[in-house]
């Protein structure tokens, strides 16, 4: 009897836990993701990573996962597959989430469009829209050409969601130290997303997570330690609302009406940014 009192009271103990980690509204019926980004090293901080979303997806039930690129480090056989991604993210997959995976530069593009986990469905790059208020478009930064950058125009013209998210791996707007923004992608691509009221831009790369002020009315977060980390990579600069480079991290966020609610969680559990966007019309 008292070691069930006691593991009823530790299993209390955990979900309160959770729960304090967990800030958002949990608003009922709001479209509930989450975000990683060069998350797959197969490294112990992946795998804390993964195991606090796992935990968090119990209060804060998710439906899918964006990621940033980077998905497998250092090889792509079905042994780094299984590693990588399968195993971290084993009871997210259990639990019927959806994980939608762009390209990073250290992806092999010709096996990972196919592996169904990822639902690329054999494309470099495509969109999908889980609501009819919200189309998520994945870019593949790699090779930005101009065949890729027609579709995109094509696709989000067509659009007639009101909340449109696009994600792709190298950041437009970045302050880090080993990479910084990448300028000559901002030429050619931040016309478009001004152009057809982007509202919302994921990235990752660099290894830290980042809030940057809006630029031209658009929200750019990037998102890319949740299985590496550059430490201390953060320079000072008058765009950064909030940077987090002490520990590998991870982002969750809901949609509901003309708000997205967003909340950056560390592998610790430890909060390290949590705010929201307020959609606005664009002409």
């Amino acid at each position: 009897m008292r070691i069930k009192l006691f593991l009823v009271i530790v299993l209390f103990a955990a979900l309160l836990s959770y729960g304090q980690t967990v800030q958002l509204p949990l608003k009922k019926g709001a479209l509930a993701f989450a975000v990683i980004g060069d998350s797959g090293s197969g490294s112990t901080a992946q795998y804390q990573v993964a195991n606090r979303m796992a935990a968090v997806h119990k209060v804060f039930p998710f439906n899918f996962v964006l990621m940033m690129g980077d998905n497998l480090y250092g090889g792509d056989n079905p042994r780094d597959f299984k590693r990588k991604f399968a195993q971290p993210y084993k009871a997210l997959l259990n639990a019927r989430v959806n994980f939608y995976a762009a390209l990073g530069n250290h992806d092999d593009p010709g096996r990972q469009i196919l592996y169904d986990n990822f639902n690329m469905d054999g494309k470099n790059y495509y969109s999908f829209q889980p609501s009819n208020d919200v189309h998520f478009f994945a870019l593949n930064s790699n090779y930005m050409d101009r065949r890729q950058l027609e579709w995109f125009e094509k696709e989000i013209s067509s659009s007639n969601s009101p909340w449109k998210i696009v994600f792709f791996h190298h950041p437009l707007y970045s302050s880090g130290r080993k990479h910084g923004s990448d300028i000559e992608l901002r030429r050619v691509l931040e016309p478009l997303l001004i152009k057809h009221g982007v509202d919302v831009v994921f990235t990752g790369h660099e290894h830290f997570y980042e809030r940057l002020s809006p630029k031209n009315g658009i929200h750019y977060f990037i998102v890319g330690s949740s299985g590496k980390l550059r430490k201390g990579n953060i320079k000072a600069s008058p765009m950064i609302v909030k940077g987090f480079d002490q520990d590998n991290a991870f982002l969750i966020a809901e949609i509901s009406g003309d708000d997205m609610l967003f909340q950056a969680i560390s592998r610790a559990g430890q909060t390290v940014d949590v705010g929201s966007v307020r959609r606005v019309e664009k002409r």
